[in-house]
Formats: C-alpha cells, structure tokens, sequence
C-alpha cells in the first residue's frame, strides 16, 4: 500500500513538473543575435554574439537552439555545440541549462571562408520538461545578413600584365582629352565627331575646324569580368576557384584605383539577384562610398552566366556614332574571337581596351594565390 502511495505521488510530482516546466517553458525566454560586423573580406573573422535571457523566476532544465548557417563560416570549437555540415548550409544544436532570472551571452569566432551575401533569418528554440514528457518549440525570426566581399590580392602576386597596365594608366591620367575643357580650335582630323566641329572658325578659315581640348586627370577606368571560364562553358561556371580569381582580382584592383584617386567602375555578365540589366554595372566614380559598392555589387556575383560576354561587351559600344572615352580593363579567362571583335568595335567608338588574363585551374595550382585560395575554401566541418 505505501509503495502504491509512493507511486502516486511520484506521479503527480511528474505531471506538475511537466505543466510548469514543459509548454510554457518558452514564454518569458528572449533570444537575440547580433554581429560584430555586417561585411568583411574573404578569410577575416567576425564575431556572431548570441543572446539568450530567462526572465521567468523558474529555471529551464533544457533549452535547445539550432540554426541553419551558411557552410562558407569556419566557426571555432564550441563544447556544448554539435554542427553537422551540409554543401550549402550547416547545421548548429546547441543543448544547454538556463537557471532563474539568468542572462548569458555566448560568443562565437567565425572565419569567414566564402563570398556572398548571406541571409541569416532563422532558428528553432526548443525546451521541456526533466523527463521529456512535454515540450514547447518556438520559431524565431532573426533579421541578420553578412556581406563577405572577395579576398584582395598582393599587388606583388597580380599578372605582370596588370602592373604594366597600371604604369600605362598613370601616363594616361595626365594625357585624356576632358570634353569640357575647351583651350582653342585644330583642324578636323580623321575619326573626329561632328559634335565637336567649330563653325564659326570653320567659315572664318574655309577648312573644317574642331574644338581643342584640354586634358583630364583621372581616365574613367571600368573593370569588365568574365564568369565564362572557356567559351565552350554553358552556364554554370565548371571551375569555381578560376572566377573567385577573377572577382578577387577585380577588388584588388578597384581598391588600388580609388585608393590612387581615380575613378572606377564595375560590370559582370554573371547571373544577378533582378532582371534589371542595369545592376550588373556600376559606372566609374571617385571614394570610399564607390568602392564599398563595386564591392557589394562582387560579393553578389553569382557563379552562372547570364549572357555570352561579347554580348555584354558590345552593350558599351555608344550608340549614334557617339565617342566613348572609356579606359575598360577586361578580367577574363579566355579571349574568343567573338570577344576580339567586340572589343575591336569598342576601340573603334574611342574606348581604350586592355586585357588582364586569369590563369587556368592548372596554372592557379602552381601559384601562391592557389593555396591562398584554397585555405579560404569551407572547411568539413564534425560533430563536436
């Protein structure tokens, strides 16, 4: 008789455990999730700060979190976490006590090995009772995204093609035409625009006469990528490391150009977030503000082509025999003859056109920048 009793009570202790400890366990638990910084370069660290406060005068003797996090973030060890990795994404539980009237805060060092923009707007609290007998889930709604921009290159370790270009550029700076700066009149030369002709020292002289321009300082140097790694390629990139590459060379050399106060800009014919075509360009500028959007626009970049590249090039040719003073610098694995002849018709229009060439995977393997590239690549990631 007194073991049934003792039965009975053991019970009822259960099942009142389980009413105040189980489903209402998460109504006075708040959750928060915040970093250390909202953009960074490939291979920097972050810190991911969470939140997590019991405001309720009864402890939790179990509370789970788990997160869905991009597979690019190298997080440090963490005892009470498990992760288990998949190809995009992985997979965070995290299984812990949490007393009365208690806030702590858990910090994370993330390495940040992949570029992109990435959404981090989810996670599944969960707890319950001692036994297990009763539990509450509750979603939680985080606004939270990283913008990871592409990794700069040494200036030591770009082609030597780019340097030379750079020594060009620097001459170039002190010897472009600006169509504003007006110092006189010459005589009509070969490939001259009608706009430019000068009609009153033309009646004046009985010769065609044009409009002598003054020199700018800074040519508008825009920065053309190609995601197509050979023009066999169809439309998802076969050689991922080649265009992470070419954007890694792109930054490098928009930094260096706003940094030496010019003007730069950037375009790709990869596939964008909208149909609008005009996102895929940004057109030359001066400053910081430039750059850190030539950099957005990068880490938006993804690894499908949108069009053929000679198609994206000739939608700079000027239109109605207009002149285009453009200093264009191509990024590009391969150069087809479609390309030669649409950067031929963009010569032609008063464009200058240079070419920098990103290696092969087979020429990338024998560089520096190859091991580099490889250290940022995900990690596999275990259960811990």
């Amino acid at each position: 008789m007194e073991f049934f009793w003792l039965l009975l009570i053991a019970g009822v202790v259960v099942l009142l455990q389980a009413l105040v400890l189980g489903r209402r366990s998460l109504r006075q638990i708040d959750y928060e999730r915040k970093l250390s910084r909202t953009y960074c370069h490939v291979g920097e660290d972050i810190e991911m700060i969470e939140i997590i406060q019991n405001k309720r005068r009864i402890p939790v003797p179990w509370l789970r979190l788990e997160s869905i996090l991009p597979a690019g973030f190298q997080f440090g060890h963490q005892a009470e976490t498990a992760i288990s990795e998949g190809t995009l994404y992985q997979n965070h539980t995290s299984l812990f006590s949490l007393s009365a009237l208690t806030r702590i805060t858990r910090r994370h060092q993330i390495t940040c090995r992949q570029r992109g923009v990435f959404h981090m707007d989810s996670a599944l609290m969960s707890a319950g009772d001692v036994f297990g007998l009763t539990r509450a889930n509750r979603p939680l709604q985080i606004e939270s995204t990283m913008t990871v921009y592409p990794a700069y290159t040494a200036i030591d370790e770009m082609p030597e093609a780019y340097r030379s270009w750079q020594g060009e550029v620097e001459v170039r700076r002190w010897t472009n035409e600006d169509p504003f700066l007006i110092t006189g009149v010459r005589e009509y030369g070969s490939g001259d625009p009608m706009n430019q002709i000068h009609w009153k020292a033309t009646a004046r002289t009985g010769q065609l006469q044009v409009y002598r321009q003054g020199y700018s300082a800074d040519p508008d140097v825009m920065i053309l990528l190609n995601i197509e790694i050979s023009e066999q390629m169809w439309r998802v990139v076969t050689e991922p490391i080649v265009a992470e590459c070419g954007l890694s060379y792109c930054a490098t050399i928009a930094a260096d150009l706003i940094g030496k106060g010019m003007k730069a800009g950037f375009g790709h014919n990869a596939i964008i977030a909208t149909e609008d075509e005009q996102d895929a360009r940004i057109l030359p500028a001066y400053g910081s503000e430039q750059l850190s959007a030539l950099l957005q626009c990068m880490a938006e970049v993804q690894l499908k082509s949108r069009l053929p590249f000679h198609e994206f090039l000739q939608s700079f040719v000027p239109q109605h025999g207009q002149s285009n003073n453009m200093d264009i610098l191509i990024v590009t694995p391969h150069v087809s003859e479609p390309i030669k002849q649409a950067i031929m018709t963009l010569e032609q229009s008063g464009s200058t056109v240079s070419i920098l060439h990103v290696p092969g995977i087979e020429q990338l393997k024998k560089s520096k920048i190859y091991q580099t590239m490889q250290d940022h690549q995900p990690r596999k990631k275990v259960s811990v």
